[in-house]
Order: structure tokens, then sequence, then C-alpha cells
């Protein structure tokens, strides 16, 4: 049953994650390009757990982790350049 299921929600994930680049490159603004960045880290994310889980090893939920910490490390950055200018005060 997962070796017929797991394909078809990596491939939607694969499109929701091409749909995230579409808004991150087009975006109107700098806080829609900072949300569709964030969304495509947990996109992500979630598509290194499934892979993990289809093939059973744990170096995918390792990679998943640092994806983890660097996505959530550039988002406050980015957002900390766009409201003060600066990152380091």
């Amino acid at each position: 049953m997962t070796a017929t299921v797991i394909p078809w929600i990596a491939a939607t994930f694969a499109l929701a994650m091409l749909l995230n680049v579409y808004r991150l490159v087009r975006g109107p603004g700098w806080p829609d390009r900072i949300l569709a960045l964030d969304t495509l880290f947990v996109n992500t994310i979630a598509l290194l757990v499934l892979l993990g889980i289809r093939f059973d090893t744990a170096l995918y939920f390792e990679a998943a982790l640092l994806v983890a910490m660097l996505g959530f490390i550039g988002t406050v950055a980015l957002a900390k350049f766009i409201v003060r200018g600066d990152i380091i005060e």
C-alpha cells in the first residue's frame, strides 16, 4: 500500500515546491517572497521525511533536521533585514 501512495504524495510535494518557487520569483513584495521561501523549506522538510520513510533510512531525517534549522535561521535573518535594514546590531 505505501509503495503506491508515497510516489503520489512525493509528486504532490514536488508540485507544491514548484509553485513556491514561482511565488518566490514573481512575488509582488518582499514579505510574499519570504513567506514563499519559508513554505519552500517546510515542503522540503516534508519531502525529505517522506523519502526517509520510503527508503527506511535515518539519513533523510537528519537532512530534514538540518534543513529545518537553516530554514528557521534564514527566515529570521531575512525578516530582520526587511524590518531593520541590518541583520547584526
